[in-house]
Order: C-alpha cells, then structure tokens, then sequence
C-alpha cells in the first residue's frame, strides 16, 4: 500500500496550516498539521453533512474533533477535509467505547437520514448492505464467505429503530489521562445504535484483545443477540470484500462466530 501521502502546500493553506509541517497520526490516513487534523475525503456531500452534524452537535463528556471550513469556506479542498486536532489515542478501554457509542447516539438519534448513503459504493458501505440482506452478492469462501452463508442463515433481522449511528468507533475513541474521550472520523450508517454497540465488541474480541465476558457484560440491550449476529455479518462481508484482508484477520472474526452462535 506504500506510505500515505501527506496534504499538499495549497490544501494545508486554504485551511490556514501552510507553515505546519505534516506529521501523520498513528498510522494514518490521518495528518496533524498545526492544530488541524486532515484526512482525504472522497465525497464533498458526505464531508459537508458530517461537518454540519459535528458542528453543530453537543455531547456532554466528550471531546470532539469538529470539522474546520478552509478560508473560503469550503468545507473539502484538493479531496481533503479537516477536523480540529484533539489529543489522545485509541486505547483498549473497550467499555468505555461502547458507553461513549450509546451516549453519543443518543445524542444523534432526532438527525434525518443522509442522503447520501444511497450512493456510496466503497467496501464498507457495500458490506453493509449485503448484510443487512439489501444486497446479494457473492463472497469469496476462503475470505469469510463461507462463515458469513453459514451464520447468515440463522438472520432474524431485529426490530429496532434505525437512526445516524457512528459505525467504525472501535479505534476512533481517543483517551488521554483523565480528559474525556475524543471523538474522530464520523462514518455515518443507518442502522440501529445497538448495532453500532455491538460492532465495537465485534472489532474489540477479533483484534482488540478483549475479554469474552464483554459480550455479557452489554447483553441488556435490545435483541442483543441478533444484533451481535448482525455486527459479526457486517465484518465478515467487509473482511471478504475488502483487498487487505488477512487470514489471521479473519482468524479473529471465527473466534468471535464460535461465541455468537452460543447466544442464538
């Protein structure tokens, strides 16, 4: 995949950094250039909407990377954006995520449902429409394929209410000392916010290290076990989609399978 490459001199000025020089954060795509953080943006709509609902968006304990508008107001320059620049880093404080993502989605959940969604056609956005069974597609066996039609089967797609969820939090919660997290890169679904929960414990059990007895500890919420079905669906179509997919990767989606199919 190479290096990212970094914001060029004219996107780094139309957003007031011209002298900051680039430091990449993390392992990217992300750059800190002063007090800005800058990521590539593929969809001006979608960059715009996400700026106006951080913008305009209060979450009492939580920090929040808001979006920043260049000189003349654009809000994507060059098909990058930038974000205020927060401290802290993704930490394996896997409770805490899930609390911040019922906290945060609380907060989202009076916000109409972007247009937007409707046209993105990248892996994730893809991923989630074969699982949630608007989409049929055929997946790769060897990539998680083969998991994915055997757990697909047992779908009883839970009644719950969709809304504008975060749906990629695992990693994008940052923590530093005793500050309240932070919250960085919004990538909006539609989907209920007990599903968002249960993506986090998804990604948390496969990669993060995290104890089985999570699964437990947030199985109050509703449909709890369908939901964890369906997260679990999302990541093995992304896994089987996605270029950059590893067989150690999915080693971990078939260890978090063997515990979701206890619970239906």
């Amino acid at each position: 995949m190479g290096t990212p490459k970094p914001p060029p001199p004219h996107v780094r000025a139309a957003f007031g950094a011209r002298d900051a020089e680039p430091e990449l954060i993390d392992a990217g795509p992300m750059w800190r250039c002063g007090d800005g953080a800058f990521k590539p943006a593929s969809s001006p709509a979608e960059a715009a909407w996400v700026a106006k609902a951080l913008g305009e968006l209060h979450v009492p304990g939580l920090r929040i990377g808001r979006p920043l508008r260049s000189t003349d107001g654009r809000w994507v320059v060059g098909g990058w954006a930038a974000y205020r620049f927060i401290e802290g880093h993704a930490e394996p404080r896997h409770d805490e995520v899930i609390s911040v993502s019922l906290t945060l989605h609380e907060a989202l959940k009076s916000l109409p449902r972007p247009r937007f969604i409707d046209a993105r056609q990248d892996v994730f956005a893809v991923a989630d429409r074969v699982s949630s069974g608007e989409l049929e597609m055929p997946l790769k066996p060897d990539r998680g394929g083969e998991l994915f039609a055997e757990l697909n089967a047992k779908q009883k797609p839970p009644k719950l209410t969709k809304q504008v969820v975060h749906g990629d939090l695992f990693g994008n919660v940052l923590f530093v000392g005793d500050a309240d997290p932070g919250l960085i890169d919004f990538r909006p679904y539609w989907r209920p916010p007990e599903w968002a929960a249960a993506v986090v414990v998804v990604d948390a059990l496969a990669w993060g290290g995290a104890d089985d007895g999570i699964i437990g500890r947030w199985s109050h919420l509703a449909e709890w076990p369908q939901t964890m079905l369906q997260a679990l669906l999302f990541r093995l179509a992304v896994h089987a989609l996605h270029p950059r997919s590893t067989a150690e990767s999915l080693k971990g989606l078939a260890r978090v399978a063997e515990q979701v199919d206890q619970l239906l």
